[in-house]
């Protein structure tokens, strides 16, 4: 019997040669039609064990991803921003508690403390990065703040020893979003481990991306680990995961099912094997790009111009880059067939659900003007050389004249 690949079908192969023009912000159609075999292998597996969710392959990716992060603890769940609402309750925050996150990052860093019971307090980011600042920080702290949650964005971590500094001078516990930050270390410590705990994302897009929504905590403290374990099965104590009688343990806490599925984590424990490759190979277009656009008119920030920190190692997840007309350049791209990201169109501060916070336009400016002028341009492992070249083709015809 032959077995067709689900993810290029003769259809599909036949769309895609349709649209071969076009460049999309994201596509891993090239590395699931590479990897079928090895998927098709773990997916069977799943099959064959008759547990699909909350299993042994789940278990399994668990101890892979430790192995690769060197986390003392993983703990798998349905999504990053689960992931972490059960990092802020499994670290003892409490109704009303106030946590203090970035301004420029994805709203699901705030909506994530309100769904833990806290309040999320915003603070600027660095002048020439995109980290939380930890002057600004320091000058949002009250006797409620009980946390400081940096975010590590696109390539780079946040200044962890700074905000590490301000929160040991105010006895804060450090919990990180390190969603997308797989790959990134400071010392040698991956992200999301160099405070009480950080989490993982695997959307899709993201360097190590599932076929849906799953997500992981990272840590390396036993309390948060177990706590965090009981939360994502209802709230069950002792061993659940693979274990079906495990669902009639008694309920400690007020959990929820944030279980990750076993198909989910299949593709994941595949893909985990080629990680490496994946991060060198976005590391090279990345350096493509800047190449190109470095000195370009209206070329304010590529990645590579970013300063080095001694002892950091940085993964291009988003190419981003800072310039001038962003939304008219975006526009550009689009009608030539090119997909491109605006990180963020908003900062958080003024988003409409936390408008009771009273926040208003000028409050937090450094994460205001990146808004206004940020524009991730397509990366991803499948991308080829011309298709980068191309890109950059279009945003020079664009910036210097062109094309206006």
């Amino acid at each position: 019997m032959e077995h067709v690949n689900p993810v290029l079908s003769s259809s599909a192969r036949e769309k895609q040669s349709e649209n071969n023009s076009e460049i999309p912000f994201f596509d891993q159609s090239e590395t699931f039609r590479r990897l079928w075999p090895e998927i098709r292998e773990n997916c069977g597996r799943v099959m064959g064990d008759g547990k699909f969710s909350h299993g042994s392959m789940v278990e399994e990716f668990e101890r892979e991803l430790e192995r690769w992060t060197g986390a003392r603890h993983v703990v798998g769940v349905n999504s990053g921003t689960d992931a972490l609402v059960l990092l802020l309750r499994a670290a003892g925050l409490r109704p009303g508690d106030e946590v203090i996150v970035p301004a420029y990052t994805f709203v699901a860093t705030a909506t994530a403390v309100a769904h833990a019971g806290g309040v999320p307090v915003f603070a600027d980011i660095e002048p020439h990065g995109y980290g939380i600042d930890p002057r600004s920080v320091e000058r949002v702290i009250t006797e409620r703040t009980r946390a400081v949650m940096p975010v590590h964005l696109f390539d780079r971590l946040a200044d962890m020893e700074g905000v590490g500094e301000v929160a040991r001078a105010h006895g804060l516990t450090v919990l990180e979003d390190s969603a997308e930050a797989i790959g990134m270390r400071s010392g040698g410590r991956h992200a999301g481990l160099l405070g009480a705990g950080g989490v993982l994302s695997f959307f899709p897009a993201k360097t190590l991306g599932a076929v849906g929504d799953a997500g992981a905590l990272l840590t390396d403290d036993d309390a948060i680990a177990e706590t965090a374990r009981m939360i994502r099965h209802h709230g069950r104590s002792g061993r659940t995961l693979a274990d079906f009688p495990g669902i009639s343990n008694p309920t400690v806490i007020t959990g929820c099912n944030s279980k990750m599925d076993d198909l989910q984590a299949a593709v994941l424990l595949t893909k985990l094997a080629h990680l490496d490759a994946d991060i060198e190979r976005r590391a090279e277009l990345s350096r493509r790009y800047d190449e190109r656009l470095r000195g370009l008119p209206g070329v304010r920030a590529v990645p590579g111009d970013a300063p080095r920190i001694p002892g950091q190692e940085r993964v291009i997840y988003v190419h981003l880059i800072e310039v001038d007309g962003r939304d008219a350049l975006a526009a550009h791209l689009a009608a030539a067939g090119i997909g491109t990201e605006v990180y963020y169109p908003r900062p958080l501060h003024l988003q409409p659900c936390f408008s009771h916070l009273g926040h208003r336009p000028g409050d937090l400016p450094r994460a205001e003007e990146v808004c206004r002028s940020a524009l991730a341009l397509p990366l991803h492992a499948d991308l080829t050389d011309a298709q980068v070249d191309r890109v950059c083709d279009e945003i020079e015809r664009f910036l210097t004249g062109g094309n206006r």
